[in-house]
Parts: structure tokens; sequence; C-alpha cells
């Protein structure tokens, strides 16, 4: 871009000597024109144009969300403003008139590789969605893809969809990944819980009402669906709606109309519908408590999500994405999981599926600390009853009994004076078998006011 003919074609002319597929534009308009067809590698802007200059233009394309390596061409005088641009719009390099064409050729070159670096990027973060992660929802194995492929499929399109699951696999994630790879990712994601609401205040909560409506109602309130007017409302635990309620709903789905309770008029909503359930509606209905026509108007395109026991080889990846999460919320600095813990949580049954998880490996994060997590950091269930076995992942038989009554700290401490015992004071393989780290566990021998604590003295 340069408003000078002359300059910007034998800058052109230069630039495609050197391999370069290249296209002009006089200014920043007719620059945002050409670019609406296509994304360029490199940008290469003089800083003052008539109608839009080269800052103006390099802050609508990062409004725009293009983001493109751009070299701002400057006069002497306009240096200061140059150094600006790259400092608040992020461009790439600046070069001062005349332009030195082994310098330009040099800026080029390294402009072109952080774009293909950057493109490059975002190509694996795609695969990386397409191999295990979807928005927050992990899973890499085949019922998860599954899963992941019915997501991506429906996202584009208006149809209503009803989300099943057992408590705790996912279903609020799998309707926000839902809305975020629709065509409504930037409006509202709004969700209510049917069942969390008593039956006289979910009509108020999903319609809305107006002052004086009700006794209590001090102000006119919008529902759930004005809030979500232009992106998804989430109708978490559909099957607790209560009935009257459900005849109301059906109303508003087939006209997209809502009228606020005390209302006289109606408004139209444009609102993308996903409902969620734990319960089987097909038994729900059959016992009179939920409307057939209902069902139907929601169960457009379900999406069933299985449960964590029938999909266990997912439980290292979960794992992996979940411990990263709780590091940050807790500030810990946890790497891993040991063999043996990993063990112990696949044999589990998970009744409360990832929710559960979730709140194993919170405490386990939270007891560890930093390093790894080991069995010890586990709930008792994953323990045995009654006995520990800190020699196992050394494949020893010597085994410690715990009385009943002993504090964690109390037991802990014997674990760990035991394992010394079995490894010969070798506080590396000591910390290997309880798996944590070796700084973790001098500084839990320096709580306990013992000899030989210092950190020099690791075997």
């Amino acid at each position: 871009m340069d408003d000078e003919e002359s300059q910007r074609s034998a800058l052109a002319a230069m630039v495609a000597s050197w391999g370069f597929s290249t296209v002009t534009a006089a200014d920043g308009v007719e620059a945002l024109e050409k670019l609406s067809e296509f994304t360029p590698n490199v940008l290469v802007t003089d800083l003052m144009m008539p109608r839009m200059d080269g800052k103006s233009l390099l802050r609508r394309m990062a409004a725009q969300g293009m983001s493109v390596p751009a070299l701002v061409l400057t006069a002497f005088g306009n240096l200061e403003t140059a150094l600006e641009t790259i400092h608040d719009l992020g461009a790439y390099w600046f070069l001062e008139k005349p332009i030195q064409p082994r310098e330009l050729r040099m800026l080029l070159e390294r402009a072109t590789a952080q774009s293909r670096l950057a493109e490059r990027a975002a190509r694996l973060e795609q695969q990386l969605s397409y191999q295990g992660v979807l928005g927050e929802l992990v899973g890499g194995s085949r019922a998860m893809q599954q899963v992941f492929a019915l997501i991506r499929q429906v996202a584009p399109s208006r149809a209503a969809v009803l989300v099943t699951g057992e408590s705790g696999t996912g279903k609020e994630l799998a309707a926000r990944a839902i809305h975020a790879l629709s065509p409504r990712a930037d409006g509202a994601f709004v969700a209510v819980n049917c069942a969390a609401l008593p039956e006289t205040l979910i009509e108020s909560e999903l319609f809305g009402h107006e002052k004086g409506a009700f006794t209590g109602a001090l102000e006119r309130r919008a529902g759930c669906f004005e809030l979500a007017h232009g992106g998804t409302l989430l109708l978490d635990e559909i099957g607790d709606m209560p009935f009257p309620t459900q005849a109301k709903l059906l109303r508003v789905l087939e006209d997209s109309k809502v009228r606020r309770l005390g209302g006289k008029g109606e408004m139209t909503v444009d609102v993308r519908i996903v409902a969620a359930t734990n319960k089987p509606l097909e038994e729900t209905i059959r016992k009179g408590n939920f409307r057939e026509d209902l069902f139907y108007r929601l169960n457009v395109f379900p999406v069933a999500l299985p449960p964590l026991r029938d999909r266990k080889d997912d439980i290292p990846l979960l794992c992996s994405t979940l411990i990263h999460d709780l590091n940050r919320k807790h500030g810990c600095h946890v790497a891993e999981l040991s063999g043996q813990a990993v063990e112990r949580l696949m044999q589990h049954s998970w009744p409360g599926n990832v929710r559960e998880l979730r709140n194993v490996l919170e405490r386990a994060v939270i007891l560890a600390g930093e390093g790894t997590i080991g069995v010890t950091h586990l709930p008792a269930q994953f323990q045995g009853a009654g006995s520990a076995h800190p020699t196992a992942e050394a494949g020893g038989g010597s085994q410690v009994s715990l009385p009943v009554g002993i504090t964690i700290d109390q037991a802990e401490r014997a674990l760990i004076e035991i394992t010394l015992q079995h490894t010969k004071n070798n506080k590396t393989r000591a910390a290997e078998i309880l798996g944590i780290s070796l700084k973790t566990l001098f500084n839990k021998l320096k709580g306990y006011g013992g000899p030989d604590t210092e950190e020099t003295n690791a075997n």
C-alpha cells in the first residue's frame, strides 16, 4: 500500500522478482476491499495515505481479527509514529524510505516464515480438536470422537439439540461447544437449571416479568429467552420442568414469541435451544410427567454422552487436562500422576463420572503441591482397606500396617519412614516410590524435625 503510484509499482515489481506474488492498493480503503477476498502472508504499508492511513488500516484489521505480519514504510519525520504503530498495533517492523532492497528482502522472508509458523500452529490446534479436545470436552476414545463428530455436524444448523447423559458427564460443556462452533458464537450463551428453581419462579426466569406482575416483582425483568436473543439457551435438567410450564415452553418454541408475566404484548425472540437431561425422558413421558409433543420438539438432534466407565481410555488425557487447570486454580506445580496412581484411577467405576474425577484430582493436587501425584494423595477408597504398600512400585513384598484412628499426617509420616528404611535412606529412590518430588520429600522431613534432612544428602 502506497499512495504514490510510481513507488507502489516499482516496489511491487521488485518484490515479485524475488518470487513473491503481490497485490497493490493506493490506500487503506482499497486495501480493505481487496483483503476481503484473501489473506496475505505479509503486509507492506506506507504510513501516510489519503482516505485511510497505514495506522488506521492496521487498527481496522486487528478489530476484524486479521493477524498478518506488517512492515511499515516511513519517512524520517514519521519515525516516532512508526515506532508507536509497532508498539500499539503489533506491526512486525518498520523501514525508512528510501527502501534498501536487501533489508526489505530479509524482513519479508522473516515475516513470511513467521506467518507460516502461525498457520501451522492453527492447523495443529485444529487437528488437536479432532484428536481429543473440543472446546472444554476431552476424549480421544471412539465414543467421544463420535460425540465430537455429532457436535460439529449440528453446530452450524438451527436445529434443537437434546443432550443426554448421566450426571457429571459434561452435558453443559457439550452445549457450550455447540454454541462456540455455531454462527451464534458471538451471541449470548444462557443456561438455566430447570431443577434448581421452584415452580413459582421458573416461568419468571424463562419468560421474564413486568413490574407488579406478582408479589415481590418490584421492577421489570428480562427472562432467559430475551437474554439469549441471537444466541443459545441451555435448558438444563429439562426432565424436571414443572408440567404446566412445559405447555408454555412448547408454545414459545413453536411461535418464537415470548410474553413476560404480567405483560400485554409479545416479542419475537431468535434463540437456539439446547436441552439437557440425565433422565430417560421416554420413561418420564410414560409416567405422565413430561409432554410427548415437547419431547419431539426438543429431540430434533439427540447427542448422548457416554459415562466415564465406558471410556476409561480417556482417563489419562482427562487427568492431564484437569491437572493443568487445577494447577492454575490453586497455584500448584503438579506435573503428572505416578503409574500406580493411574492404575488405581483406571480400576474405579466412577459413578460420578468426570465431575467425580475432577474432585478426586483437586484433592490430590492440593495434597501433592508439586511433582508427581502418588497413590497416597488419592482418597482412601483408592488405597485399599487399612494398609499401605510403599514398596509395591519397587516390586518388594513388605507392608506397613496402620491402626484405625491414625491421622493423615501420622500415616504419611509412617509411610515415608518405612519407605526410607526399605531404600536404606536413599531419598531419591524413596521419592520415586512415594510418587512425590525430591524437594517435597525434603520439605516433609524438615517438618518432622528429624536428622539428615539436607538436600545434599540424597542417597
